[in-house]
């Protein structure tokens, strides 16, 4: 008997919904992150992208535990002296909630070729309406 590889043909992707709504931002990115990645599903193959497709929905109330509002920054560098750039958390999460939410799912997926393909079918929106409604997206059972 031989090991089943998933490859592009036998791949069936799925819409799912996730509701970010009081959940902590961690929390939810990682449900997305394996969503996104497949590990969900019976034939799960690691070097082969068989993940779904995932929508969050209520980006901007993600709640964030502990003093990380606070204490936590997202910090940028251009290469350059100088160059550092840094937000507090408070700040991105009144701003650009979405962007919290995408660094958080990137965070929790390896770093080669898969991800860049898995992050492509990530869809974040700030309030609870989408346009999505043709996929048929299936809501994900809360943990």
């Amino acid at each position: 008997m031989s090991t089943f590889m998933a490859n592009r043909n036998t791949i069936e992707r799925k819409w799912y919904i996730l509701d970010a709504a009081g959940k902590p931002l961690g929390k939810t990115a990682a449900t997305a992150a394996v969503l996104l990645r497949g590990k969900h599903k019976p034939e799960y193959t690691p070097h082969a992208d068989c993940g779904d497709f995932v929508i969050v929905l209520n980006a901007e109330r993600a709640v964030l535990t502990g003093k990380k509002l606070e204490q936590k920054y997202y910090r940028t560098h251009s290469g350059y002296a100088g160059g550092l750039k840094e937000i507090k958390y408070r700040l991105l999460m009144q701003d650009k909630p979405e962007l919290a939410m995408r660094l958080a799912v990137r965070g929790m997926l390896p770093r080669n070729t898969v991800t860049s393909n898995s992050l492509g079918r990530l869809r974040i929106y700030r309030g609870k309406t989408h346009n999505h409604a043709a996929q048929k997206p299936e809501l994900w059972p809360a943990e």
